[in-house]
C-alpha cells in the first residue's frame, strides 16, 4: 500500500526514537560505567520485550515500571551493581530527552497546515507531559494519548482504535509516525497509515506489512502532506 497524503486530517507522532532521542539514556550510564552503550542496548531491548509479554498477559504496570525493572536487569546481566536510588536517577533521564532536530520545524508546518497533531506513545501521562515540555512543542499538539489509558502496550490494536476514538477521528484518516518498526506495523493493522522514520538508516524488517511511507526523518512526510 502506497501513502495517500489527501486522505489524512490527523498526525499521531511515537515519542521515544521519534521526537526525542533515547541515545541520551547512555550519558546518564556514563557516569557509572566504563562502557555504557551495551548496557544501554539491553535495557532498551529488554523494555521492548517486557512491553510485549506485558500486553499478552495483560499486565497492569506502566511503561516507567517496565523500564525500572528492565534496568534493574540490564545492570545485573552485565554485572554492575546499583541501588535503586541509583537506578531512580538514571530513570529520571526519560524527563529529559531533547528532541531531533527536524520536530519543532516539522510540526510547526503541519499545524500551519491545519492537520490536528497528536503524540501517541507507550509513555506514562507524567512522562509525556515532561516529553511534551522540553521539546517545546505544547502549542503544537492537540493532546498526548498514553497507553496507559487503558492500560496496554504497543502494538496491541486496541491502543489505535483508542486513539482514534480521541481524536474524533475516523482511523483510516490518521497517518501514525514511528520509528518503531512493530508500532508501524500496529497501526497499518488497526486501519491507520504507517509512517517510518528511519532515522539509523536501518533495513525494514522482512517480517509483517510494509510501511506506507519510508524517510530518514520527517521532512519528507511532511513535503507530502503541505
Amino acid at each position: 500500500m502506497s501513502f495517500d497524503p489527501d486522505s489524512v486530517r490527523t498526525v499521531t507522532f511515537d515519542s521515544y526514537s521519534t521526537l526525542v532521542d533515547v541515545d541520551a539514556v547512555e550519558t546518564a550510564l556514563a557516569d557509572r560505567v566504563d562502557d555504557p552503550e551495551p548496557i544501554s542496548r539491553t535495557w532498551r531491548e529488554r523494555s521492548l520485550q517486557y512491553t510485549f509479554v506485558g500486553t499478552v498477559l495483560g499486565t497492569d504496570a506502566s511503561f516507567y515500571d517496565v523500564n525500572r525493572d528492565a534496568l534493574e536487569y540490564a545492570m545485573a546481566a552485565h554485572g554492575i551493581e546499583t541501588t535503586p536510588d541509583e537506578r531512580e536517577e538514571i530513570l529520571s533521564v526519560y524527563h529529559d530527552l531533547e528532541p531531533f532536530d527536524d520536530v519543532r520545524e516539522s510540526l510547526e508546518r503541519l499545524d500551519d497546515a491545519g492537520y490536528d497533531l497528536y503524540v501517541l506513545s507507550n509513555g506514562t501521562p507524567e512522562m509525556l507531559s515532561s516529553m511534551v515540555d522540553v521539546a517545546a512543542i505544547d502549542e503544537l499538539i492537540e493532546d498526548a494519548i498514553s497507553a496507559y489509558e487503558l492500560p496496554t502496550f504497543k502494538p496491541d490494536a486496541d491502543l489505535y482504535r483508542h486513539a482514534a476514538g480521541r481524536t474524533g477521528t475516523p482511523i483510516d484518516r490518521i497517518a501514525h509516525v514511528s520509528a518503531m518498526w512493530f508500532d508501524v506495523q500496529g497501526a497499518i493493522e488497526a486501519g491507520m497509515q504507517g509512517v517510518w522514520i528511519d532515522r539509523k538508516k536501518t533495513p525494514w524488517e522482512p517480517f509483517g506489512p510494509e510501511p506506507d511511507l519510508i524517510g530518514e526523518g520527517l521532512e519528507g512526510l511532511v513535503e507530502l502532506l503541505t
